[in-house]
Parts: structure tokens; C-alpha cells; sequence
């Protein structure tokens, strides 16, 4: 696990999130949502721990205190009206203090904090993903694993930047610090959209459109997966969204129309040059 992230943290800018070995927590929030996830994780354990503690000490004391060969006689108590109190109220206490920061994160999942400066449908197909940028010149392209074969072809050949079975093709790219909307649907059966450092899980319905967004306010490259059960290669579906800033957004967006790979090898030319000028200045 050590050496995994140490390559992560040395790949520099072109990493932001991505799985790790015996990884047991979230990975690094990216945006205010998954922030707000993250804490309302760590508030719950604050409930949930001694809950459990209580539960197993109740349950060991029962089971020693009350044991037959210490107890012959057993009591015929039909009700306990403090006991009925406590374990009534107790828990309608608890739920309300978990409730009310759940639906306040519920809610702001669902209101953007600002009007979108940038709309991208997502079509889930198997077991690809189709992209189309709702711009003033809209164009749209595919997303695939990148097979380990091409990695020389897209100049992908770092795998700790590029990792194996989550590397794509053609990522995903938005300027940071925007409000980007995500049109989800599907074209065969059901996917889901899922990006865990953004908080961001949404099923991707044939016939249907849902809605999402999220608002990265780090550079770097992101990867999520397909988190719907569908078909023989779900586990090969994965999602890359590039957080980069809005000038190199702009030069992208304005390639991509009529020459996306030529748009995305000058991109990543360009985030390479700049995690090279930042590690220069360190």
C-alpha cells in the first residue's frame, strides 16, 4: 500500500484519485459534496461506535450473568417501564441527530450552488461510455479501457497515472472550479455513473435521463467506474474525468471538435509540462 501511493504522489499532477491497494476509507474529496460525505462518514462513526460497543457488552453481560448454571431460577419480569423509555427515546434521538445532516447532504446533492457553466451527456453503453459536450459547437466522442496494448498509440504509458482496467482512451475534461451538469442515461440496459472522489453515483437508465453535477476544485485526473451490475464486462467500464484549469480547458475544448486525439496529446503535453515546472520550483 505504501509503495502504491508513493507512486501516486510521485506521478504529481497527472494523479489526483484513484484506487489503492488495501484501500478501506474514501479517496481524497475533490469537491464541497464528497467533503460533506466525508464528514458526515467520521460524524456517524461517533454514533455507530459506541452503539456497537453498547450492543456487545449488553450481549456478553446477558449471556455470562444469565447463564443456566447460575441462574436456575429465571426471572418471569413481563416489562420494565424505564427500560421501555430508554430504548424507545434513545433511538429517536440518535436517528434525528443522524437525519438532519443526512437529508441537508441529501439536498445539497441535488441543488447546485450555482447556475452550470457546462452540460456533458453520458450514454452507458456495454461496455463503453459516450460523450456529448451540450456547448455553443457541441461534438462528442467514446470512452473504452484502454487495452495495455495501446498505451504507446495514446502516450499513456505511465501506469500510475494511467493504471491498468481504469485507464481510458479518451477522458472526460472540464475546467476547474466550474459547475459542470451530467446528463446520465443509457443505450442497452442499466449502467450507473460513479466518480468517488466527486461524491457523484447515478444510474444511467435506458428511456430515462438523471441528472447530476459536481464542482472540482483540484487539478488532476479522476476515476470512477460503471456501478451497475451489466453484462459479462462490467468491471471493465471505467470513467476518467481531467480537472485541468480553464485556460488549458479552453485550448482543448476548442480542438476536440475537429481533432480530439490531437486535443488530448497537447493536453497532457501541457499537464506534464506544468507538474514539471511545479516540482522545478519546489
Amino acid at each position: 500500500m505504501l509503495s502504491g501511493t508513493i507512486a501516486l504522489l510521485a506521478a504529481g499532477q497527472a494523479w489526483a484519485a484513484q484506487p489503492v491497494d488495501w484501500q478501506i476509507g474514501f479517496q481524497p474529496a475533490a469537491t464541497p459534496i464528497m467533503e460533506a460525505i466525508r464528514w458526515f462518514e467520521q460524524y456517524t462513526l461517533w454514533f455507530i461506535i459506541p452503539i456497537t460497543l453498547l450492543v456487545l457488552f449488553l450481549l456478553a453481560w446477558v449471556i455470562i450473568r444469565y447463564r443456566a448454571s447460575v441462574n436456575p431460577v429465571p426471572s418471569r419480569t413481563s416489562h420494565n417501564t424505564l427500560v421501555e423509555v430508554v430504548w424507545t427515546v434513545g433511538p429517536v434521538v440518535i436517528l434525528l441527530f443522524i437525519a438532519i445532516p443526512s437529508f441537508q447532504l441529501l439536498t445539497a446533492q441535488y441543488t447546485p450552488t450555482e447556475e452550470p457553466s457546462l452540460t456533458i451527456k453520458a450514454t452507458g453503453n456495454q461496455w463503453n461510455w459516450d460523450y456529448e459536450y451540450q456547448i455553443e459547437e457541441p461534438f462528442s466522442f467514446n470512452a473504452a479501457m484502454l487495452q495495455e496494448g495501446q498505451r504507446a498509440d495514446f502516450g499513456k504509458e505511465d501506469s500510475a497515472a494511467y493504471p491498468r482496467l481504469l485507464a481510458v482512451d479518451n477522458e472526460i475534461v472540464v475546467p476547474v472550479d466550474a459547475t459542470v451538469r451530467v446528463l446520465v442515461t443509457a443505450s442497452d440496459v442499466i449502467h450507473a455513473f460513479a466518480m468517488p472522489a466527486f461524491g457523484v453515483k447515478v444510474d444511467a437508465v435506458p428511456g430515462r435521463i438523471n441528472e447530476t453535477w459536481f464542482k472540482a476544485t483540484r487539478e488532476g485526473l479522476y476515476y470512477g467506474q460503471c456501478s451497475e451490475l451489466c453484462g459479462k464486462d462490467h468491471a471493465y467500464m471505467p470513467i476518467a474525468i481531467r480537472v485541468v484549469s480553464p485556460e488549458l480547458y479552453d485550448q482543448w475544448v476548442g480542438a476536440a471538435g475537429s481533432d480530439l486525439s490531437g486535443a488530448n496529446r497537447a493536453l497532457m503535453a501541457a499537464v506534464e509540462a506544468q507538474s514539471k515546472m511545479a516540482s522545478a520550483a519546489e
